[in-house]
């Protein structure tokens, strides 16, 4: 069984399905105009136990584009998701050369963070079924 999650957004979502033991099977950033084709690919390929959705910009139509793929999702609560996934981001991928010197809180990931988002309401999900 697994999970997905999206963090949804104006212009791009993030999407991460991770198996109910916390591994990651899928992280990507998508545009937010491909997504219901990817809800669509993702839904065929794993057998998804729950979908989590954030309740941040533009959730309501990501839960349409859900409903439409024939999903239910569970709305989570997404505050201080992107800063936690900035330092999820620099955890994972520690910066090198002079930019080790400069504390990761003041840098920006070169990169957006959304996948991770989707990571991170994924795995809150699971801290709290068990």
């Amino acid at each position: 069984m697994f999970v997905m999650g999206i963090d949804p957004g104006r212009d791009k979502c993030g999407l991460a399905v991770l198996s109910t033991a916390g591994d990651i099977k899928f992280q990507r950033v998508v545009a937010t105009d491909e997504l219901a084709d990817v809800i669509k690919t993702l839904s065929a390929q794993f057998e998804l136990s729950t979908v989590i959705l954030g309740d941040g910009t533009t959730h309501k139509s990501a839960a349409q584009k859900l409903s439409d793929a024939g999903l239910t999702f569970q709305l989570v609560d997404e505050k201080h998701t992107t800063e936690e996934a900035r330092r999820l981001y620099w955890k994972k991928n520690p910066p090198t050369g002079w930019r080790r010197f400069l504390p990761t809180s003041m840098q920006v990931p070169p990169e957006p963070v959304d996948a991770l988002v989707a990571e991170i309401l994924v795995r809150r999900f699971l801290e709290m079924s068990t």
